[in-house]
């Protein structure tokens, strides 16, 4: 995962080789690749943090030292003795449980047979969507504990197009980049090419040398060539940082986001300080959290004869291995949530909910959230959710005025496949949106598979407070706790 991350962040023609060697400086304790690009510069440096990695000696035992006696006795327990056996080996000699078996089962239906081709989530089987969000939660841990030195030569600006002051902060930022070094290129959105505020032809004549460094990127070019960018500059609010994940919705560069909206869980750097920023950032390296993302796919019921047909029959029941009768309708990777509502129809809305092989409930409400630990402070948080720490490895389901006094949010493992879908039977249709995009509409028989995703959203955090970074947006967007502080006695003596 980790090298597929890599290789997906670093163009290919400037990715380090592994063959020419690496060389450690003990001073910085940095990794150095000693392969070169055209310019004779290194691509990247990984700057290892000293903080926190620090043991105690009496933890630090030698390794020839004698493992200590113990008095535990043979045991009868069928489980310990495997283990003291086989060491924890699987013995083939067994047979496979249905929970084994189920492992080995792709969860969702796959009318075309392109799952060996096929890189989507809900058609890998149990094990595979285990081993890929472990996968996920290792390299970022890891990528917690370095620095990355990115050789930055392609800058992609993203600002919200129709705002005039963010127009005005763009092309500040897009002079002062094209100032500071002669190689950098920097894209801005294709619309501001002829806007009168930024005035591409006076940034030209300005300076004849941006010519040829000043670009402008389109929608198509960040879904076919996202490895053509080494950082993402997001001026606004967390809406435009949620904008570049919809772009990106497979490899996504690292995200520097400047505090420009209203509240500013995902922006985390003052952009009154931005030349400072970028400096520190380009120079000293960066530091990369990596947010759970979901994948999303709509599958369209498909007509057949059977007049009576039951949605929990077709998804886990007899008809749960006919793959013919549903099939996919376009996927989004989402960082908030998706969520599946009532729309315009008058009267709530019937949701069969769906947990790998298992009917969870049926969900009768205006509708229902299932978000990241990212988008927990969002819309899961207006609908009373939980908050909850982007790390956790964790999906929360929570409904929208649900008609019962009992439902309350749950909050499940990433590793479930959820599908929640609209009954046969159902009164209306309901209306599916993910990260607020992409609306569309769900007639009876159609659901909507959500995943964890196997491309994650990498923000940039600041170097200075990353460890405690989301306590702080929570506490001073939110007010988190904040209460008068209550008074001490006044001991009469």
């Amino acid at each position: 995962m980790a090298t597929s991350f890599f290789d997906d962040v670093i163009p290919e023609d400037r990715a380090p080789n592994d063959n020419e060697g690496q060389s450690v400086d003990p001073d910085n304790r940095s990794l150095n690749s000693l392969s070169s690009d055209q310019d004779g510069q290194q691509p990247m440096e990984v700057l290892f943090q000293d903080e926190g990695i620090r043991r105690r000696k009496s933890s630090l035992v030698p390794s020839t030292a004698p493992r200590p006696e113990n008095m535990r006795r043979k045991t009868q327990c069928f489980v310990h003795s495997l283990l003291e056996k086989h060491d924890g080996a699987i013995l083939k000699d067994h047979e496979q449980s249905y929970e084994g078996l189920a492992q080995e089962r792709r969860v969702d239906k796959d009318p075309h047979s392109h799952a060996e081709q096929s890189h989507h989530s809900r058609l890998l089987t149990k094990k595979q969507i285990s081993d890929m969000a472990f996968g996920i939660r290792e390299l970022s841990k890891k990528l917690a504990q370095i620095r990355l030195k990115l050789h930055v030569r392609s800058i992609f600006i993203l600002a919200k197009a129709h705002d005039e002051t963010l127009i005005s902060h763009t092309r500040e930022t897009t002079d002062w980049l094209l100032t500071k070094n002669s190689k950098y290129k920097v894209y801005v959105e294709h619309t501001l090419e002829h806007n009168r505020i930024f005035d591409a032809d006076g940034l030209l004549a300005k300076n004849p040398g941006y010519r040829g460094r000043l670009k402008f990127w389109t929608n198509e070019l960040c879904a076919e060539k996202p490895q053509s960018f080494d950082i993402v500059l997001a001026l606004g609010g967390d809406g435009t940082v949620l904008y570049s994940s919809w772009l990106f919705q497979r490899i996504v560069p690292p995200v520097l986001a400047f505090s420009l909206g209203s509240l500013g869980f995902l922006t985390k750097f003052d952009y009154e300080q931005y030349p400072q920023t970028i400096s520190r950032a380009f120079d000293e390296g960066i530091t990369v959290s990596l947010r759970l993302r979901f994948e999303a796919t709509i599958m369209r019921s498909q007509s057949r004869d059977n007049p009576r047909r039951d949605l929990v029959e077709e998804l886990i029941g007899e008809e749960s291995e006919d793959h013919h009768t549903h099939k996919p309708d376009g996927t989004h990777n989402i960082l908030n949530e998706v969520v599946v509502d009532r729309g315009p129809n008058p009267t709530m809305s019937s949701i069969e909910l769906f947990g790998d092989d298992e009917h969870f409930t049926t969900v009768q409400a205006d509708g229902i959230c299932v978000s990241t630990p990212t988008g927990s402070t969002a819309y899961n948080l207006a609908a009373g959710g939980s908050l909850c720490h982007p790390d956790n490895p964790v999906i929360l389901v929570t409904a929208i005025c649900a008609h019962t006094l009992s439902f309350r949010p749950i909050i499940l493992p990433d590793t479930i496949v959820l599908r929640a879908g609209v009954p046969y039977d159902a009164r209306t249709s309901s209306w599916a949106s993910f990260d607020g995009r992409e609306r569309v509409e769900l007639r009876p028989g159609d659901y909507v598979t959500i995943s964890a995703s196997r491309f994650p959203f990498p923000s940039v955090l600041p170097l200075d407070r990353k460890s405690k970074d989301w306590i702080d947006s929570i506490s001073r967007t939110l007010q988190w706790n904040s209460r008068q502080r209550q008074k001490s006695f006044k001991e009469w003596s």
